[in-house]
């Protein structure tokens, strides 16, 4: 599961996700994406489904960038507690993601095979995506 290893501060506050995605909005290592249409918070153990998901449909080809981090400490107190008396315990990661950000980037794979596995990966996360392809990608010549 994803999580950092060393954080400064063991809770941190809900905060607000405001707006769409500056950063990481657009593809930078592979041709193929998936964007983000919600602003959501995206689990470490939802993030590590998706990746299983798209590497065991590429069959070890290719390869997948994950664009995203669970490094924000979400707490929670235990079942039928009272009110008050602090805020709970941390009990995961989780990534906040604003829309535009891309989460999945594929490369080495054709058109066909990445769009089928960022389907199956866009199925595992909480939030609607869209498939994107790289401005310069050449559909006639597909190398792959």
């Amino acid at each position: 599961m994803l999580q950092p290893k060393k954080t400064k501060f063991r809770r941190s506050q809900k905060g607000r996700m405001k707006g769409n995605a500056h950063r990481g909005s657009e593809l930078s290592f592979g041709s193929f994406g998936i964007k983000s249409l919600q602003s959501k918070w995206i689990t470490g153990r939802q993030i590590e489904a998706a990746r299983i998901a798209v590497t065991r449909y590429m069959q070890r080809q290719g390869q997948v960038w994950v664009r995203i981090f669970p490094d924000k400490p979400i707490t929670k107190k235990p079942a039928e507690v009272r009110m008050g008396k602090g805020k709970g315990s941390p009990e995961g990661f989780v990534a906040p993601v604003t829309p535009g950000r891309i989460i999945f980037e594929i490369e080495g794979v054709s058109f066909d095979v990445a769009k089928e596995a960022l389907r199956l990966a866009a199925q595992k996360l909480p939030v609607t995506t869209k498939f994107v392809v790289r401005r310069d990608y050449d559909y006639q010549n597909q190398n792959v």
